[in-house]
């Protein structure tokens, strides 16, 4: 599904490099390097702070903890997402809410977020799912007008846009993962937390570092989550190159759409009108899906499905969404398949990808 060694060749001696100047240093938590690839990140992303931390799935806990959300309150995320989303925020004590999704972006539908808004609710956290932008004018408005902050989860989407507006700087916060498959990938768990609040700003950082800005002095509960110098070096290198990455994987995506968009019983990945998509994955829709990855796997072509079980359940959540219906999440977790998507991608590694693809589906309409 992924080529990280080719990407690595790639910039093979920038990365060598940054790694090595680290280690001569020794100076290996936080530091310049962290302090710049975070300045770099801020700029990139338009948002005032950028905050290094351990892993994606802090960063969503950090951002909950940053608004004081814990026991008696509600998130208000999609189902169908990595459940990383849901669970820091049960971590906390809070209740996530599932709200469903648009068939066609798979991100939160805004009516169904409304649907799902009481007393308790204390932030709308939409994902930016494979590489596309939620709809944000229409979460964003639904934040305004019942006065509840916006989580982005922005994982998955780093460089895509909303009308011209980076994701990651619409909302009260927003999350980034740099897991190594990411688009902005390290070389081992990572992440970060944006904001242009210079409150939450320093009560992120605080609670990044055992709640304390000062060491020995606790002013309140907190993590040790922090980005060290090693992965923020790396990251550092790669960002300045993820403009080029991002060119990689729209290619890619064309290509695919180029052989796929007109063949009966395939849906393509749908690319709004209101902004760029990355392409984290590039994600099809099929009727009998499971019977295209059973093709799939007899041919030796890696493929993904994300995902096959929505959030609202999961074992761990059904105590709780008892009853809970989510018609077209649960018609995309049947439905969904994510053909290989990276920056190494050949052309003639498409096109084997394509022939695969397109023979079972054809076999499967005259059958």
């Amino acid at each position: 599904m992924v080529d990280l060694r080719g990407q690595y060749l790639r910039i093979k001696d920038e990365i060598d490099t940054a790694i090595s100047q680290v280690l001569d240093s020794t100076y290996f938590i936080r530091g310049p390097v962290l302090s710049r690839f975070e300045t770099a990140l801020a700029t990139y992303t338009k948002s005032e702070y950028a905050i290094g931390v351990a892993n994606g799935t802090d960063a969503l806990q950090i951002a909950y903890m940053a608004l004081g959300i814990g026991p008696g309150d509600e998130i208000i995320t999609p189902s169908f997402t990595f459940i990383a989303t849901a669970e820091a925020a049960a971590l906390l004590g809070a209740t996530p809410i599932f709200a469903d999704i648009d068939p066609v972006t798979f991100c939160l539908d805004p009516d169904s977020v409304e649907a799902c808004i009481t007393p308790r609710t204390r932030a709308i956290v939409p994902v930016h799912l494979f590489g596309q932008s939620a709809d944000m004018d229409q979460i964003l408005a639904l934040g305004a007008k019942y006065n509840i902050p916006v989580i982005e989860d922005n994982a998955q989407a780093i460089g895509a846009t909303y009308n011209g507006v980076p994701t990651g700087s619409m909302g009260t916060l927003a999350t980034c993962s740099f897991f190594p498959s990411k688009n902005l990938g390290a070389y081992g768990d990572a992440g970060a937390v944006l904001t242009s609040d210079p409150e939450l700003e320093a009560r992120v950082r605080m609670i990044t570092n055992h709640g304390g800005r000062h060491k020995y002095y606790n002013e309140t509960i907190g993590l040790n989550s922090r980005l060290d110098a090693l992965q923020a070096a790396i990251l550092e290198v790669k960002l300045r190159h993820l403009e080029s990455f991002t060119k990689l994987r729209r290619a890619a995506a064309a290509r695919y759409d180029a052989r796929l968009r007109n063949v009966d019983g395939i849906i393509c990945p749908y690319e709004a009108s209101w902004g760029r998509h990355v392409y984290h994955q590039y994600v099809i829709r099929v009727a009998r899906r499971d019977a295209l990855a059973e093709s799939l796997k007899t041919s030796g072509i890696p493929y993904g499905i994300y995902y096959p079980v929505p959030l609202h359940q999961q074992p761990v959540f059904q105590e709780q969404t008892k009853g809970v219906i989510l018609p077209e999440t649960e018609k995309a977790c049947a439905e969904v398949l994510a053909l290989p998507m990276h920056t190494e991608l050949t052309p003639a590694q498409q096109d084997r990808i394509v022939d695969t693809v397109i023979a079972h589906v054809n076999h499967a309409v005259h059958a």
